[in-house]
């Protein structure tokens, strides 16, 4: 069993997507689930001969010898059935443990890099999808659809006690098989719309719940109410006629379920009054019928499982195979800091143009920029750019020489520091959360909390560091959240940091020791980029970028631009501008 779930070669076969990738590496581990399920067929015809030779044989013969050798022989049977089923259990478990850990990260990471590129995707279904994948894999699903080509074994076992059997059990599956098709084509766009319908009602009930205290104070409840219901009314309505459909093809084949095993005893009886079979043929044969509908009895029933599985599968491979994976690279080392960006347009991904246009500078390792401008000007849009939160459409950002773009996230991602404009705490305590997640350096995690005067803050929180923060976990004020998020990007004194407006929640003992810290990354020579509005943080850069409507419109050193920054007109850009120093040294001479 083992080799069987640890067969990793190529498929031979060429796969239709990412899961059928998958699928194809367990093939061995189905063929022998597929084996097992025809020895437990062919078993289930032993209770059907114990009957027939006990009425036929032992009842005609009144030989408790040969009772006792029947039973005997039927409990060894049923032993042996037993303990086939206990491993097709064991190795069903198995399988759908296998597929959940071959596609549980990427479906994680296609789905957070498509939210992160901010393209639509439903998280909470992805992750449902592949639950619902391998509990079909797993259960009654999966057996039922193996089971049902069986109907045609039982008909003809049916045709060896007399024809008639065979032709009317054969008629019986076959309008059981129609009453299934017909139902399918009912249910299956009607249950598609409303399974979509449902999570985007759900997903719009928890987006509302999470800015709770805002609704409710600005008075937005009643509308947000509104939104919502218009949404879980329409998936109401779509589920409505989703059980409307089945129910019509539920009441068919009702009435074929509750006839065809008494149908067929009639028949059973006939033959055996006509002298065509003999009494226990009869019992039998009542049997075999039952055999024969029950696998598509159980379709019927299962095929609401069947067709979620196959819309669970088909999302599944839409999602992982429009998933564009970081190419497999070799280590780069840890930045120093030498950023260059070249002619560099972008935005959100799917907007109809772009946010930034045509921006150009470069800074040295160790040198500090602050971008500055309006309201809109872009200055967020770039600060993503410049951490590789998006991708530009056009020019370049290189970091020490390499495309941001092409490190590889969760290596460049430790290394760098990034203060968000919206911020965001994960569930953890908050020594987890500066040291981003990962395993705890206590001293870095001090350092980086000393380094915006917040160490002293903590300790007096519920549990100093071990403080739990999150959706439900201690409240921050805005100034202890915008601090807190500083000196997560500080943790392991990265040597480039880019903060987007770090201080638009600080006071003024705050804003100080933000420009402290500044200083004493300068100092380490590490690189920094700051989007502010307030005058004081341009103090203590070298140089500044001043954005207009996503266009550059000056760069250089910050006194030169202050008259630019006022009047928000295109001063020439000075691309090389090192320092304030620097262009000192060029006006004198």
């Amino acid at each position: 069993m083992n080799e069987t779930l640890n067969d990793n070669k190529a498929p031979t076969q060429p796969s239709t997507g990412p899961v059928a990738a998958v699928l194809n590496q367990c093939r061995r581990g189905f063929i022998m689930m597929a084996g097992l399920c025809v020895v437990l067929e062919l078993l289930s015809l032993a209770p059907i001969v114990y009957m027939w030779n006990s009425f036929d044989r032992v009842m005609s013969s009144r030989s408790v010898v040969t009772l006792l050798s029947l039973t005997v022989l039927i409990v060894g049977v049923y032993m042996f059935w037993s303990a086939m089923e206990w491993t097709r259990s064991r190795l069903m478990v198995r399988l759908s443990l296998r597929i959940d850990w071959e596609l549980a990260a990427d479906v994680f990471d296609a789905a957070f890099r498509r939210q992160a590129h901010r393209k639509a995707v439903n998280v909470e279904q992805a992750m449902g999808d592949l639950l619902t994948l391998r509990q079909f894999l797993s259960g009654k699903g999966v057996l039922t659809v193996i089971a049902a080509p069986f109907s045609l074994l039982f008909i003809a076992v049916g045709a060896a006690f007399h024809p008639f059997l065979a032709l009317y059990s054969l008629g019986t599956a076959l309008a059981m098989l129609i009453a299934a098709m017909a139902n399918q084509r009912m249910t299956t766009s009607a249950l598609k719309a409303s399974n979509t319908a449902k999570h985007e009602a759900t997903r719009m009930a928890a987006s509302l719940l999470r800015h709770s205290e805002s609704t409710r104070a600005l008075g937005m409840m009643p509308a947000l109410r509104q939104r919502w219901y218009a949404q879980h009314r329409e998936f109401v309505a779509l589920q409505v006629q989703a059980s409307d459909a089945a129910g019509s093809g539920a009441g068919v084949t009702s009435f074929l379920q509750h006839t065809s095993n008494s149908v067929g005893m009639a028949l059973g009886v006939y033959l055996a009054i006509e002298g065509l079979i003999t009494g226990g043929m009869v019992m039998a044969a009542s049997m075999l019928i039952g055999k024969a509908v029950g696998p598509l009895q159980s379709l019927i029933s299962q095929w609401p499982a069947v067709v979620g599985a196959r819309q669970a599968y088909d999302r599944l491979n839409t999602l992982l195979a429009d998933d564009v994976r970081p190419a497999d690279a070799m280590a780069l080392p840890a930045p120093l800091g030498h950023i260059v960006v070249d002619n560099v347009s972008g935005g959100p991904s799917g907007a109809e143009r772009d946010v930034v246009q045509a921006v150009s500078f470069e800074l040295a390792a160790g040198q500090s920029l602050a971008i500055v401008g309006p309201s809109a000007a872009g200055k967020t849009s770039l600060s993503k750019l410049l951490v590789g939160a998006w991708e530009p459409t056009q020019g370049s950002i290189r970091l020490d020489g390499v495309e941001i773009s092409q490190w590889n996230s969760d290596e460049l991602g430790p290394l760098i520091g990034y203060v968000p404009q919206e911020i965001e705490f994960f569930e953890g305590t908050v020594a987890e959360n500066i040291a981003r997640l990962g395993a705890i350096d206590a001293d870095a995690v001090v350092q980086a909390a000393r380094s915006v005067e917040l160490h002293e803050t903590i300790l007096q929180w519920p549990k100093g560091y071990d403080t739990v923060l999150g959706d439900d976990g201690f409240a921050l004020s805005g100034g202890q959240r915008q601090r807190l998020a500083i000196a997560r990007a500080l943790y392991g004194n990265p040597r480039y940091v880019v903060m987007d407006e770090p201080n638009a929640n600080l006071d003024d003992v705050g804003e100080q020791a933000l420009i402290e810290a500044m200083r004493q990354m300068r100092t380490r020579g590490t690189t920094v980029i700051v989007t502010t509005h307030r005058p004081r943080l341009v103090g203590v850069v070298d140089l500044m970028l001043v954005l207009k409507s996503g266009r550059q419109v000056g760069f250089g050193p910050p006194k030169d631009l202050f008259e630019a920054v006022k009047r928000v007109q295109p001063v020439p850009t000075d691309m090389s501008a090192k320092s304030p120093a620097q262009a000192e040294n060029r006006s004198a001479a």
